[in-house]
């Protein structure tokens, strides 16, 4: 077989295949040998099928077979051997035809599109802002509140506010406000803070127990789920009540009363000792919230990088190529016209990849197989402790990391978060980072903005 490229330009080449019948010839007997050993036709023993009746039912389909998978090794071991950067895969030329009932040599055409040649360096020339969440005062205070709330006491009151639980009898109302006969009845535990509408929400303040008031339940709870769930009805019966209109009797009052920000509590909720005061807990209260937050600023320091490289670095790619490639490899029917819609996504995540890939071999990034397993055992680890089960014994442990990577998405997911480690601290040591302050509320508001 001879394989010759021929180049269009620098991003489109030609691959042309000549197959000749020493190639294939051995591999086509041997098959139609097997094929005549085990067919089974009337009129004859197994095995004793005459040859050329196995040659002429089977002769022209098993070279077809075979010369296509022929075609498909040698093409990719060519790629391989002769380092071609090929984007997308070969793709047979159109018009070609192939007479294999009378040819014995075959010739073929495939296109390739070729990746473009980067070389992207990064210096403290390349700059990107890097933010410092900061929990404020008012969100310090929230979530200190919240946890002395977690662990205060429940109490009584006699009436009905804000943040309270109220176990409710439930009862569905008929278009003139009477207690609807064979209607929709349940007790179910409410809480105001799921509900929706404003005006409804303050019909439950001020109730005592034994108080009753009607509302409309499909404007006061927008979670259908949870509204179903509370009157004990189906999706369907939800969307089919012939009335909206429930009573709604208060049978019992319960709230959290907050603890009290002394050493009980903060020893409760830190290591004993160690916060002895209330501004010591707010102060780690704050530390803990911030530390949580790099994650989420990290994320947009990524998204950052990713855009400022993608305006930054500016190449062509066989554009034309790659759409009727992508039309031609595509699973479902898919015309031109709508590659052309969807193309601009593509090309976008194409280059983010052909980027990527170059900076992590301009700096020889690589994640090891002992890195691999290394990790995986320290997902284990994490997870068994977050279900308070003990850390396995070592061969048990490697018997579960084999386990877990022997499976290749479990594998490919694995080797992402590492090569995700790898590059943002390649980014984070390379790049001239701005830090800037900001509050959560502007974080949050910031991201949904990009």
């Amino acid at each position: 077989m001879k394989i010759t490229q021929e180049k269009i330009n620098s991003l489109q080449a030609v691959l042309k295949v000549v197959v000749n019948p020493e190639d294939y010839q051995e591999k086509v007997a041997q098959v139609l040998s097997d094929y005549r050993k085990n067919a089974e036709i009337p009129g004859f023993r197994k095995g004793k099928v005459p040859a050329g009746m196995i040659k002429k039912q089977y002769a022209t389909p098993v070279l077809v077979d075979e010369v296509n998978k022929l075609l498909q090794n040698e093409l990719y071991k060519y790629i391989s051997d002769e380092k071609v950067k090929v984007l997308g895969s070969p793709m047979p030329k159109e018009g070609q035809e192939v007479d294999w009932e009378n040819d014995t040599t075959f010739n073929f055409e495939f296109e390739i599109g070729i990746s473009p040649d980067l070389d992207i360096k990064i210096t403290k020339k390349d700059k990107v802002n890097s933010y410092k969440i900061e929990a404020d005062s008012t969100l310090v205070d929230k979530y200190s509140n919240d946890i002395a709330k977690r662990y205060g006491k429940m109490s009584n009151p006699e009436t009905t506010s804000a943040g309270d639980l109220m176990m409710c009898e439930i009862v569905q109302l008929d278009v003139d406000g009477n207690l609807m006969e064979n209607g929709i009845k349940n007790s179910a535990t409410v809480a105001s803070d799921y509900i929706s509408d404003k005006k409804i929400k303050k019909e439950f303040f001020g109730k005592k127990v034994g108080d009753s008031f009607k509302i409309n339940v499909m404007k006061a709870f927008t979670n259908h789920s949870d509204l179903g769930a509370m009157l004990n009805i189906s999706h369907e019966e939800l969307h089919n009540l012939t009335s909206e209109e429930f009573q709604f009797t208060v049978n019992t009052i319960t709230t959290m009363l907050a603890a009290d920000f002394n050493e009980e509590l903060f020893d409760k909720v830190f290591e004993k000792g160690t916060v002895k005061t209330e501004k010591e807990f707010k102060a780690k209260i704050k530390e803990d919230a911030e530390k949580s937050y790099v994650g989420e600023s990290d994320r947009m320091l990524k998204n950052d990088i990713v855009t400022y490289l993608l305006d930054n670095t500016k190449f062509d790619m066989p554009d034309e190529f790659l759409k009727r490639w992508l039309v031609h490899t595509s699973k479902e029917e898919v015309t031109l016209e709508q590659i052309e819609k969807e193309y601009d996504m593509y090309s976008k995540s194409l280059r983010w990849q052909l980027i990527e890939n170059n900076i992590l071999e301009n700096f020889d990034v690589k994640v090891s197989a002992e890195e691999v397993e290394d990790h995986t055992r320290s997902l284990i680890a994490m997870q068994m402790g977050q279900y308070g089960q003990p850390v396995p014994d070592e061969d048990k442990m490697n018997e579960i990391v084999a386990n877990v990577l022997m499976k290749e998405d479990e594998r490919k997911k694995v080797y992402d978060q590492l090569y995700d480690v790898k590059t943002l601290a390649l980014y984070k040591e390379n790049f001239k980072l701005t830090e800037k302050a900001i509050s959560y509320d502007d974080f949050v508001k910031l991201a949904s903005e990009k």
